[in-house]
């Protein structure tokens, strides 16, 4: 493996200023809705909360850039990968359980697909480090 700190230097810097935007922007509404209407859709509510601390991994992993911050972000990445996918497709077959757009819902439709295409950009960003 090469330089682990390759992470964070050239478009790894934008890379993690989106994913921290993301953790932010995630955190708070999944803070929001929980607070104010959990009742309403817990389920999706709490698949936000997680998608909120999947991606404060990502950031923290891919700014730290040691050997085992890449194996982190990897697996941050490769989840949230999975999770927008299978949530996205989820709130399309039961639109009930999500009332409210979150983070991964729609595929990130709410967040212009973002979400979509952010884990594959920091794949293809870890690989390219490497």
């Amino acid at each position: 493996m090469g330089d682990p700190a390759a992470t964070k230097h050239g478009p790894g810097r934008i890379l993690i200023a989106v994913y921290g935007v993301f953790a932010l922007a995630a955190t708070a509404r999944a803070g929001v809705q929980i607070a104010t209407k959990f009742h309403e859709a817990p389920l999706a509510y709490l698949l936000s909360a997680v998608a909120a601390v999947i991606y404060i991994a990502a950031t923290f992993a891919l700014a730290k850039a040691t050997k085992v911050s890449r194996k982190v972000a990897t697996t941050a990445i490769v989840i949230e990968l999975v999770g927008v996918i299978s949530i996205g497709a989820f709130s399309y077959a039961v639109p009930d359980d999500f009332p409210d757009a979150t983070v991964w819902s729609h595929l990130g439709q709410g967040y212009g697909f973002v979400p979509l295409v952010l884990p594959v950009l920091g794949l293809l960003w870890l690989r390219r480090t490497r």
